[in-house]
């Protein structure tokens, strides 16, 4: 967790608890709902806040729900968990995500808790990651009941801005969460809950889909990405929406999109991809209270204000060594009534070459320059995890040695700081030996000594140039004009540091290589940066929650990340192990536990030697009960496809009841 979170235990309204509440689908599956309500809702009907997600009530999200529903229940609403079709404790099968069905399943949801009697008829919907979709996807179907929304880490864009692909490049995470859902989807249903839970097991185990290929299939952005994103269409979405976001977090973006196209409230602080009243690095906030104020305004009609609250209130980081694990980051929240902010200006700055060779970005444009970006394979191996959980090393770390392999460009050293509030915009005139291809750009704050703070990236894949929806291939030789925003970012730069824009071809693992090895050849380039002159600022409420969860440590758990070298071959992998240990559930006397190993090896000359393998382990028991999961997944390329092979296996006790093998492969078309 981040900075230190006060438990209240005393609410306006006492609230009762209800663990199974089913709610019955208009095709007979009944999805399991976990609700905390007050005790004289009857008598007295509360609006309700719904949260619709996969990742199982009883147990996955079970420690984070139990510091927020009912806090917000004893103020007075009716909080419901659902699990999703074929998740958790709910019946049927879960096929793809954000599907027809299940967005039909949320407004049939939604229309089902506004017609109960505890219930004044409003309904909000609220989630982060797939939950913070879903319900900027449900707004968009317009249920007459839903009133307002708060979407925390989500993003307007499947194709754009999700796990799949960024700037039309594919993300390792698109494999990576392939197998995250594979095993995630494995588990079956708690059998104090599910006497039929066996059965139900083994129906989800046959159907439970291998998504990675599906996803990585669409290399253009085509129907399947467009459903789902509300940026088809943002006037659809009618009702009142807060967007939150963090730095560290590849969801940045969408704070920006919804303030701009639905008038949106937008916060966005320097966290990792969770909730902001438990997120790191700090400073966390009250979330709860700021999510009460939300409600109460438009789910009660409460004159509150909020309203009129800024358009978007944004923490400013400032310069700090690196710190891939960072607790807290040194900063001041900026509030813009307006957005976008009439604070901001425009500067250009253009890339340039020293008479020695050296990059520089200037004031003064430069032409007739000619440089190379052929950058090793494993440049990247720095980068982060896309979206960060916690502190085991997985925000980006010192950018230093991927910039020792990238085409560098570095402006003066500063007199004075330098804020930075928006998206900077890079323009570049290059060709390309080879068709298919891509260029990653990272801004950078450069310490006096010599160490390197990521302060925002962004990527294209040239085949996407001018059109995602319409992909074509480089003619290789022809120096072409391409564009692209990197992240948004809000970052103050200290005097005596420099800003530095450093180009590559390769970004591994976040990003899967191209085919063949790539040259790149740069003639011009110009970075458009967001200057921000200052402004009014914010005091965030001190984070709040409820009673933390009652749980027994029954095995420990332990982290691993580390970068190796193999001194015969010259390969370089990034391994990752993750082990959750085990706990009990004292409540109910659920024991879970999980473990997942990651290997991303690639040799510095050879794109085609990419190797990604992950395993994942779930573990469940109860008493003499006790069932096990495990997906072994890979995937490699060739010139030509993208293999992705994964086999899932259920134990029971200690016999194998279940094994299955995938194995697939992609066309590579522009990827």
């Amino acid at each position: 967790m981040g900075d230190a979170l006060k438990t209240v235990t005393d609410f306006p309204r006492s609230i009762r608890e209800v663990e199974d509440m089913g709610i019955v689908m208009p095709d007979g599956t009944r999805l399991s709902a976990r609700v905390w309500l007050p005790q004289d809702a009857a008598e007295h009907p509360v609006p309700a806040v719904l949260e619709y997600i996969p990742y199982r009530k009883r147990d996955g999200t079970l420690p984070r729900d139990e510091l927020m529903h009912p806090y917000v229940a004893g103020h007075g609403y009716a909080c419901v968990r659902v699990d999703m079709r074929g998740n958790g404790d709910s019946d049927g099968l879960m096929t793809d995500e954000y599907t027809a069905q299940e967005l039909q399943d949320a407004c049939d949801v939604i229309a089902w808790l506004a017609a109960q009697p505890w219930c004044t008829g409003a309904v909000g919907m609220m989630g982060k990651s797939w939950g913070g979709f879903n319900c900027l996807q449900t707004a968009f179907l317009q249920p007459p009941a839903l009133k307002a929304v708060i979407s925390v880490c989500s993003t307007t864009d499947r194709f754009a801005d999700d796990i799949h692909f960024k700037g039309g490049c594919l993300l390792g995470e698109n494999f990576g969460w392939g197998a995250v859902m594979l095993s995630f989807s494995s588990r079956p249903a708690d059998p104090a809950l599910r006497p039929d839970w066996r059965a139900d097991w083994l129906r989800r185990l046959e159907a439970n889909p291998w998504l990675a290929p599906r996803w990585a299939a669409h290399q253009a952005r085509d129907a399947y990405w467009q459903h789902g994103s509300i940026c088809e269409d943002f006037a659809r979405v009618q009702v009142p929406v807060l967007s939150i976001g963090g730095w560290a977090d590849n969801y940045m973006n969408t704070v920006d999109a919804l303030v701009r196209h639905v008038g949106a409230k937008g916060i966005i602080g320097p966290w990792v991809h969770q909730y902001p009243h438990t997120a790191v690095p700090g400073p966390a906030i009250g979330f709860l209270q700021e999510a009460l104020r939300w409600w109460d305004r438009w789910l009660k009609g409460l004159p509150n204000g909020a309203e009129a609250d800024p358009a978007m209130r944004a923490y400013m980081l400032h310069s700090a060594p690196p710190d891939a694990s960072a607790r807290h980051r040194a900063g001041h929240w900026v509030a813009e009534a307006d957005w976008p902010s009439p604070q901001v200006t425009a500067q250009d700055l253009h890339l340039g070459v020293t008479a020695d060779g050296g990059g520089i970005l200037g004031q003064v444009e430069t032409s007739g320059f000619e440089r190379i970006v052929s950058t090793a394979q494993h440049l990247g191996l720095w980068a982060g995890e896309f979206f960060p959980m916690g502190l085991n090393a997985e925000m980006p770390g010192d950018q230093a040695p991927d910039d020792a392999l990238s085409l560098c460009f570095d402006g003066p050293v500063l007199d004075a700081p330098l804020s930075l509030l928006g998206a900077a915009r890079l323009r570049l005139r290059l060709a390309s030996d080879q068709p298919l291809g891509l260029v990653v750009a990272r801004l950078c704050d450069v310490a006096p000594d010599g160490t390197s703070v990521r302060i925002a990236h962004g990527m294209l894949n040239l085949c996407h140039r001018h059109d995602r929806a319409a992909p074509e291939p480089m003619t290789p030789g022809k120096a072409e004009e391409i564009s692209f925003d990197l992240d948004q970012m809000a970052y103050r730069l200290s005097p005596g540091h420099r800003l530095r824009l450093a180009l590559s071809n390769s970004y591994w693992p976040f990003l899967w290589p191209s085919p063949a090895k790539a040259q790149l050849t740069l003639t011009q380039g110009r970075l458009t940066l967001p200057l921000h002159q200052g402004g009014d600022s914010w005091s965030p409420p001190a984070p709040e929650a409820a009673t933390p969860w009652a749980h027994r440590v029954l095995r420990k758990g332990q982290s691993r990340r580390c970068v190796e070298t193999d001194l015969i071959t010259g390969a370089r992998a990034l391994c990752v192990l993750e082990d959750g240990g085990d706990v009990e559930n004292l409540s109910h006397g659920l024991c879970t536990g999980e473990t997942l190993t990651e290997r991303w090896e690639i040799h510095p000359d050879d794109p085609l030697s990419a190797r990604a393998t992950h395993v994942w382990e779930q573990r469940l028991s109860r008493e003499a009960w006790r069932v096990r999961t495990q997906v072994t997944a890979q995937m490699f390329g060739d010139a030509s496809h993208l293999h992705m092979h994964a086999t899932l296996a259920a134990w029971e006790g200690d016999e194998l009841i279940f094994s299955r093998d995938f194995k697939e492969k992609v066309p590579r078309r522009f990827v």
